[in-house]
C-alpha cells in the first residue's frame, strides 16, 4: 500500500494565560477558548469547504466540566462546522495536542479521510491536574511506581539527580534564555501571526480581549531566578523559574493530505516525515524525549545532525537540557526554541504540542536552508514523543515524494 503524505496547512493558538483566579481566562470557559481557535483556522482558510473536514481531534488532561463529555465532538457544534464532521477528544497528558495531530494524521495517511482539524486545550485554573483523580492503590502497594512519579516536579528533581551535571545553574541559565528569546520573538513580531485574539470577561473588570501571554518575565535576571524556593525538595534545584508555569490556553492546527492541500489551494507549512511515541521511566518522564528521538531517527533514516531545528517544550529546564547533553546539542544552541518556550509563555498541557509545530512553521518559512525540524515533549508518567517534519521551502523538497525516505537512499 503506498503512502499518503500529509501536511501541516496551518495552526493557531490563543494567547496562553496564568491559571487562578487572578488570571486573564479565569471566568472564560475552556470550550470557548478551542472554539476560537478552530473559527479563526476556517475564517484564515476560506478555500477549506468546511464539509471537507473529516475528523476534529481534541485534547484535554482532564476531561470534565468545560474540557468533558467528548469536547471534540462538542466543539464541532459550537464552532459551526457542519454536523456532518465526527469529533473525538484525547488524552495523552502533555502530548495531548501531538497526539490529535498525529493520530488525524494517520487516519489521512491511510487514506480515511483527506482533512482534518487536531486541538488541544487545557484551563488549569479550573480544572488543576489531577483533579478527581483515584490512581490505583496498586501503583504503589505493589511498587509499580515510585510515588515521586505521581509529581513532574519530583521527577525533575530526580532527573538533576541522574545527571549531576544538570545544575541548578545551568537550568536557571537555560530558563533566562528562554525568557531572552521569547522577549525578542515579541520584539520582532515573530509570535503575534499565530494568536487568535480572544474575548474575555470578568465580573469585577468587564470585557476585554486577550492579544498577548500572560506568562513571560521580560527582563528576569540570574539572580532573581536563583533567589527562588525549590517546592518539591528542600535545596532541591527545581524551581517556578527554571519550570513551566500552571496556565490555560488552547491550540488548533488544520491537516491534509498532499494532493487535498493542492486540490483545495491551501498552504503547506510543513510535511510530516515520522514520529515516534516511547514509555520511559516514570521517575524520570522528562528524559522520555531522548529515546523517542532516537527512534524517529531511526525510523526515518536521519541522523541527529539532519534536524536543523529544534522545538522541545520546556516543561522543566533540566529536561531539555537532558536532551541536548544526550545528543551532544549546546544548551544555547541557536537552532533550539529560536522563539524561546513554555518557561516564558506557558505550558496549557494538553494545548502544546501544536504551539510547537507552529513555532517550528514559522523557522522554516525563515530558514529555508534547513530541510529538516524536531518536536519532542516529555509526558507524565513516563513517556515522549518526537516529530519530524520536512521544510517545504528547502531546496530539495519535491511535492508528492517522502523526502526522509528518498534521503536515507541517498546515503
Amino acid at each position: 500500500m503506498s503512502r499518503t503524505e500529509v501536511v501541516f496547512v496551518d495552526g493557531v493558538r490563543t494567547p496562553f494565560g496564568k491559571a487562578g483566579d487572578k488570571g486573564m481566562y479565569a471566568q472564560t470557559r475552556a470550550d470557548d477558548l478551542v472554539v476560537a481557535c478552530i473559527r479563526e483556522l476556517l475564517r484564515r482558510n476560506p478555500s477549506l469547504p468546511p464539509e471537507r473536514v473529516g475528523e476534529l481531534a481534541v485534547a484535554a488532561t482532564t476531561q470534565i466540566g468545560d474540557q468533558g463529555m467528548t469536547l471534540g465532538r462538542l466543539a464541532v457544534l459550537l464552532s459551526g462546522l457542519p454536523q456532518s464532521v465526527p469529533g473525538y477528544s484525547i488524552d495523552r497528558m502533555c502530548a495531548g495536542a501531538m497526539t490529535a495531530l498525529t493520530t488525524t494524521a494517520g487516519a489521512i495517511g491511510f487514506g480515511t479521510i483527506d482533512v482534518a482539524i487536531a486541538a488541544g486545550v487545557e484551563h488549569m485554573g479550573r480544572h488543576p491536574m489531577g483533579e478527581r483523580m483515584d490512581p490505583n492503590p496498586r501503583l504503589l502497594s505493589e511498587k509499580l511506581v515510585d510515588p515521586e512519579a505521581l509529581s513532574m516536579g519530583n521527577t525533575a528533581e530526580n532527573l538533576h539527580d541522574r545527571f549531576p551535571q544538570l545544575t541548578k545553574e545551568r537550568a536557571d541559565a537555560y530558563a533566562k534564555r528562554s525568557q531572552d528569546k521569547t522577549a525578542a520573538a515579541y520584539e520582532a513580531g515573530k509570535i503575534q501571526p499565530d494568536l487568535v485574539p480572544v474575548q474575555i470577561r470578568t465580573a469585577e473588570q468587564g470585557w476585554g480581549l486577550a492579544t498577548k501571554d500572560e506568562p513571560p518575565r521580560a527582563g528576569v535576571t540570574l539572580e532573581a531566578l536563583g533567589a527562588l524556593k525549590t517546592p518539591f525538595r528542600p535545596h532541591g534545584r527545581v524551581t517556578a523559574g527554571n519550570s513551566a508555569g500552571l496556565n490555560d490556553g488552547a491550540t488548533a492546527a488544520v491537516l491534509a493530505s498532499e494532493s487535498a492541500a493542492a486540490e483545495l489551494g491551501l498552504g503547506v507549512k510543513m510535511r510530516l516525515v515520522n514520529w515516534a511515541f516511547v514509555g520511559c521511566e516514570p521517575e524520570v518522564m522528562g528524559y522520555g524525549p531522548v529515546p523517542a528521538a532516537e527512534k524517529a531517527l531511526a525510523q526515518a533514516g536521519l541522523s541527529i545532525d539532519d534536524i536543523g531545528l529544534f522545538e522541545i517544550n520546556e516543561a522543566f529546564a533540566v529536561q531539555v537540557l537532558s536532551f541536548l547533553d544526550h545528543f551532544g546539542i549546546p544548551d544555547d544552541a541557536e537552532k533550539v526554541n529560536k522563539y524561546g518556550g513554555a518557561i516564558a509563555v506557558g505550558h496549557p498541557l494538553a494545548s502544546s504540542g501544536i504551539r510547537l509545530c507552529n513555532n517550528l512553521a514559522r523557522q522554516f518559512e525563515e530558514n529555508p536552508d534547513v530541510r529538516y525540524g524536531m518536536a519532542a515533549m516529555c509526558i507524565g508518567i513516563g513517556m515522549g514523543v518526537a516529530v519530524i517534519w520536512e521544510n517545504p521551502h528547502h531546496a530539495d523538497y519535491v511535492p508528492g515524494t517522502a523526502g526522509a525516505q528518498t534521503n536515507s537512499e541517498a546515503k
